[in-house]
């Protein structure tokens, strides 16, 4: 594996912004409820250009392939897309993803997204438990899903304005940090980086 990569195959500069593109998607995230353009669209281009020109810039090649981050992209955008379709989730959580999926591939964007839903979900019921709003909120989601099981019914947003928020952003930043310590420890035992 050349040098300046992680042995998740991760090359050294997607890594750096990945990190830095979820910590402040999560931390705007915490501050504001939303996820700004700002952060995503440049992360989205710099995987798409980044893996393309790595492939032939650097010998042996280094990065994904534009093919490759353009599927990751694909992976981590549609699946929130159709989330956002039926409520619950911000435009700006499935740009993130999305973003996640063209830095890193589709393999790691859809171990991240699984991770990052349970992380989500365990948020979820912590706060349902300490709002007391457990038997509620179930019927809400009950009532929603059962509208989107029905042919021809109009999908229902599970949440109303009294349902409180959880940070996507937050649980979709641990759950990539759980994939990549899934992928560079379990994987592959030894160090994250090479030479290291």
């Amino acid at each position: 594996m050349p040098h300046g990569a992680l042995r998740l195959g991760m090359p050294l500069w997607s890594a750096v912004a990945l990190g830095a593109m979820l910590v402040a998607a999560a931390v705007t995230d915490l501050r504001s409820g939303k996820i700004p353009n700002y952060l995503t669209y440049p992360a989205i281009l710099l995987g798409l250009v980044g893996h393309g020109l790595g492939g032939w810039l650097t010998d042996p090649p280094v990065g994904l392939g534009v093919s490759e981050a353009v599927l990751g992209l694909v992976v981590g955008l549609v699946p929130l897309l159709l989330c956002l379709r039926s409520g619950g989730i911000g435009g700006g959580d499935a740009k993130l993803m999305g973003a996640v999926g063209a830095l890193t591939g589709w393999r790691f964007v859809l171990a991240a997204m699984v991770y990052g839903f349970l992380v989500a979900g365990v948020m979820g019921v912590v706060v349902m438990i300490r709002r007391r709003i457990v038997r509620r909120t179930l019927r809400r989601v009950l009532h929603a899903l059962a509208l989107l099981l029905t042919p021809g019914a109009q999908p229902a947003d599970p949440t109303d304005e009294q349902t409180p928020r959880i940070p996507l952003a937050v649980a979709l930043c641990l759950g990539t940090a759980a994939a990549m310590i899934e992928q560079a420890i379990l994987r592959f035992p030894g160090s994250v980086f090479l030479g290291g």
